[in-house]
């Protein structure tokens, strides 16, 4: 070929292209950010809109259908999913990979701007946002004190350590987890009150009245001017209890008469606490093209100087680091790659027994692993597990074509040539070969490009990083391995005498006697052959059927989550109790580093007091005795055994998934609530007679403990009682209202009025409250019933259709594939009809994976064929090479099964 003639007749030249490619390879890989899997983050758009003292029903009629109908038919939707709640509806769209998360959120603003009109007045404006899942803290920071309250910690962590670690290079933002952040706390006496003749509408006006700040102009002199400013701000809870609310005749009622004001927590339904001490998380977010590992370390080499800063008695921790596991796999996968090289190095050895000659096809091993950077520095991929994956796989191959160049190359040699001779030759000879067998291998990885979703996203990365590797490997084969063979090569004068030698030939040399007679006995009988092959093949199918399959298999990350659930209606308190005891049985742990526990804490919406979760840090691998797994299977049965909560450890979801999500979500549809909620009884009964779902549970629940308030309307119109005061009154006294706001040092805060908590502790303190009528208050037991019931906590739609998701952790050991298969097999024969089944979240992304997988797999079979039947000049030809493909596939079916391993997008490669 002329460029390996070219290669040989100029080395120099030859060498300078390789060493550009090593130049810009080594260029890129140091500017390469590193995290640990490629970014497979689906563009997700939230709306939410609230609907003050609506009902679920109530919002789903008049918000979520609505807004629905609009979101439905909005290009590139993959999922779109609503929840329907008290005083609100939060709708999810999910789209395609390939959509742009910008111009999709702008496509939503305009069709949620067209219907704003078919909306009821009194609903918010919808809040439209991006949920960016980069936005997920790496590393969370544990704040905590024994001798300082939550409260304190807030405050320490927002006023000190927010904004110093926000200025960290490669810092996108910081979460304060269990935040307690200051309030003006009013706490209203209703009985007061009503002594005084005053409202819960007088108390708010006479606040807004009296705590306002409005500039008052300048006054200009002839050479002097002065800004005048009122100072009407009130900021201590003496000045707010000194407002005067009324005044008759000179009397005057003080609000510090009908309420007490202190400075309190703005939210009473959250805590936090780290190795059992009040604390405060905080988690750091890095920026969308940060490198995780980078952030990680900046904010480690920062924490001595933060904790000098902090007063004393307050601790920091790391409660939390991703970055610990992505740097030992990415260190181990590194490892593999020298260990690799270094096996690949020796078997070359062995057979060339040369040195000199093995040293030309290994320098394509650098070359080419180095240069493959590249193409991922261009193409704005990482270095990630799956890219270092695709060199390691490398290694095996790029070798191939130089080994093929410098064998025909000795054997020209071996004619009696000189090896400058020899190498030009050589290499014409074999050049096309070469070149075929390279393409041949690039054309395996074709298919990837035509892949897409999460599980396209991963082998786009790996795919395009092996083929460039491989291209690159056939190019260095074609041009620095003939120059260097022409210039170091020499004939094998005197090699194989010493006895390691004559013992590796020895021992090859029967191999092969053996090899010519099993080909023999394999030619003279094609029948035998034939049968054994098909069944190989029917095994296989076998095998195939009985392995477990999973998304990815668990990995021992160092960490391990866990959930705490109370009855619905419990409260903080009771929650909060039984938090303690699982702690207990945590703490103690050998292999812990450190155990964050909060409640109330939401995932992207509003947190409730009937959930906890927690995290157990554990120490490094080489520090512990147990693995992750063995550790969460020990803990399992001793948090289930804790009575009056449900309480259980998962190991960390898979691919960076949100904790918030259980590996097991399947969907049911119905037209109505009343159907689907039968069904979903139906199908969680027999789903729990499984044995291995935990915290098997649903999201339509119709046992929230409610007070229906109905009101007398024809009673309250001849009072004189508004609708609307009656549902003003009770949110301020029962749910609380923020009124304006106060100062306290630099920081701003909310002025929040409520009746005490002892006060609203059960539901006859109803009667305690007044209401202004015509003729002056009247108590709002006259003109309201109140009963007990039950009701829906949410109403939920799935792509549209009224719909309840069954959502369930797995007990270790189980995998995701045979959990979905036993539940559609359930769903099948137990389900009636007009029932219709959906996966969501990682069960959906576990069968889409699956199928696209094997679509690839097709395809690369039909690309390897038409390659290969353009080499051989014939449509026959291929098909006795692509027969070896089955056989192959059950020795990789059959190592997987005798290890105990799972099919997994690591195992399918």
């Amino acid at each position: 070929m002329k460029i390996s003639d070219l290669s040989i007749k100029r080395p120099v030249l030859a060498s300078v292209m390789s060493l550009t490619i090593l130049l810009f390879g080594i260029i890129s890989f140091t500017r390469l950010p590193v995290r640990e899997y490629p970014d497979i983050d689906p563009p997700i758009i939230s709306v939410v809109t609230f609907y003050r003292g609506a009902s679920p029903s109530v919002v789903e009629t008049e918000i979520t259908n609505i807004l629905e109908e609009q979101f439905a038919t909005l290009e590139g939707v993959k999922t779109l999913t609503s929840s329907s709640q008290e005083q609100g509806s939060v709708i999810t769209i999910e789209f395609e990979l390939s959509r742009d998360v910008d111009e999709a959120a702008n496509d939503v603003r305009d069709r949620v701007s067209r219907i704003r009109g078919q909306l009821p007045r009194e609903v918010d404006d919808p809040v439209i946002s991006k949920v960016d899942a980069n936005a997920q803290a790496i590393v969370w920071l544990a704040l905590s004190s024994d001798r300082h309250s939550g409260l304190e910690l807030s405050d320490i962590a927002d006023r000190v350590l927010k904004e110093r670690i926000q200025r960290l290079p490669g810092v996108g933002s910081v979460i304060i987890g269990g935040e307690r952040r200051y309030a003006m706390r009013i706490w209203l006496n209703p009985l007061r009150m009503a002594a005084f003749n005053l409202t819960t509408q007088d108390v708010e006006a006479a606040i807004r009245r009296e705590n306002a700040e409005i500039p008052g102009g300048r006054v200009e002199g002839a050479e002097r001017e002065f800004a005048v400013r009122t100072r009407g701000e009130l900021n201590t809870p003496e000045e707010f209890a000194n407002i005067i609310v009324s005044q008759n005749e000179g009397d005057r009622v003080r609000l510090g008469d009908v309420a007490d004001v202190q400075v309190g927590a703005e939210d009473e339904r959250s805590l936090a606490r780290f190795n059992g001490r009040p604390a405060v998380g905080l988690g750091i977010v890095k920026q969308s093209k940060a490198s995780t590992v980078d952030v990680a370390d900046v904010v480690r080499a920062t924490l001595d100087e933060l904790r000098a800063s902090m007063p004393e008695g307050i601790q920091l921790d790391v409660a939390f680091d991703s970055s610990i596991f992505i740097k030992d796999s990415i260190n181990e996968v590194a490892e593999t790659i020298l260990i690799a090289m270094v096996l690949v190095i020796l078997v070359v050895l062995a057979f060339l027994k040369s040195f000199r000659a093995t040293l030309i096809p290994t320098v394509a091993i650098p070359i080419s692993i180095i240069g493959a950077f590249v193409s991922a520095f261009f193409f704005g991929f990482t270095i990630n597990i799956l890219t270092l994956l695709a060199l390691v796989l490398a290694i095996g191959l790029v070798v191939d074509d130089a080994i093929v160049v410098l064998e025909n190359i000795y054997r020209h040699m071996e004619m009696g040539k000189d090896r400058w001779q020899a190498a030009l030759d050589g290499t014409r000879e074999i050049g096309f070969a070469v070149l075929a067998t390279t393409i041949s291998l690039v054309a395996v990885f074709v298919p990837v490009a035509f892949l897409t979703g999460s599980v396209g996203r991963l082998f786009n990365e790996f795919g395009l990083m092996l083929a460039v590797a491989i291209l690159i490997s056939g190019f260095v084969a074609l041009t620095l391995s003939p120059m260097l063979a022409s210039k170091f090569l020499k004939p094998l004068h005197g090699t194989g005498e010493g006895w390691a030698s004559r013992s590796f030939d020895a021992f090859f040399d029967k191999l092969n006697h053996i090899y010519e007679r099993i080909l023999k006995w394999s030619l003279a009988h094609p029948a035998v052959l034939v049968f054994a092959a098909v069944l190989l093949v029917a095994v296989s199918a076998v095998l195939f059927k009985m392995m477990p399959s999973e998304l990815v298999p668990t990995e021992d990350r160092g960490i391990a989550f866990g959930i705490v659930i109370a009855p619905e209606g419990s409260t903080l308190d009771y929650t909060d109790r039984y938090m303690r005891q699982v702690e207990s049985r945590l703490l103690p742990l050998p292999e812990r580093k450190g155990v964050f526990t909060a409640l109330g804490l939401g995932f992207g919406g509003p947190g409730r007091v009937t959930n906890g979760f927690l995290f157990v840090g554990l120490k490094p691998r080489d520090e512990r005795q147990r693995s992750q797994q063995e550790i969460v299977q020990s803990l399992f049965p001793q948090l289930l055994s804790i009575p009056g909560v449900l309480a259980f450890v998962i190991n960390p979801p898979s691919l960076g998934g949100r904790f918030s999500s259980s590996p097991v979500e399947y969907v049911l549809q119905a037209d109505n609530y009343e159907q689907l909620n039968q069904a979903v009884q139906t199908m969680m009964g027999k789903a729990s007679e499984l044995g291995y779902l935990v915290n098997l549970d649903s999201d339509l629940r119709l046992n929230k403990p409610q007070l229906d308030i109905t009101i007398d309307r024809e009673r309250a119109a001849g009072l004189g009682v508004s609708v609307t005061d009656i549902g003003l009154t009770l949110e301020t006294f029962l749910g609380g209202r923020v009124v304006t706001n106060f100062k306290r040092g630099a920081k701003q805060y909310d002025v929040i009025v409520q009746m005490k908590p002892s006060d609203r502790s059960r539901p006859d303190a109803i009667d305690d409250i007044y209401i202004r009528s015509s003729d002056g208050l009247v108590q709002l037991a006259n003109v309201v019933k109140i009963r007990e019931t039950v009701s829906p906590k949410e109403l939920n739609h799935y792509n549209r259709v009224r719909s309840a998701t069954i959502s369930a952790n797995l007990v270790p050991g189980v995998s995701l594939g045979d959990a979905l298969d036993d539940l559609d097999e359930i769903a099948a024969n137990a389900l009636p009809a007009g029932i219709n089944r959906e996966y969501a979240g990682q069960s959906l992304e576990f069968k889409s994976s699956s199928g696209t997988l094997y679509f690839m797999f097709m395809l690369a079979i039909v690309f390897i064929y038409l390659v290969l039947a353009a080499q051989f000049e014939s449509f026959v030809h291929p098909f006795t090479i692509l027969l070896s493909v089955p056989l192959a596939v059950f020795g990789a079916l059959l190592s997987l099964f005798v290890f105990g391993e799972t099919l997994n997008i690591y195992s399918q490669i």
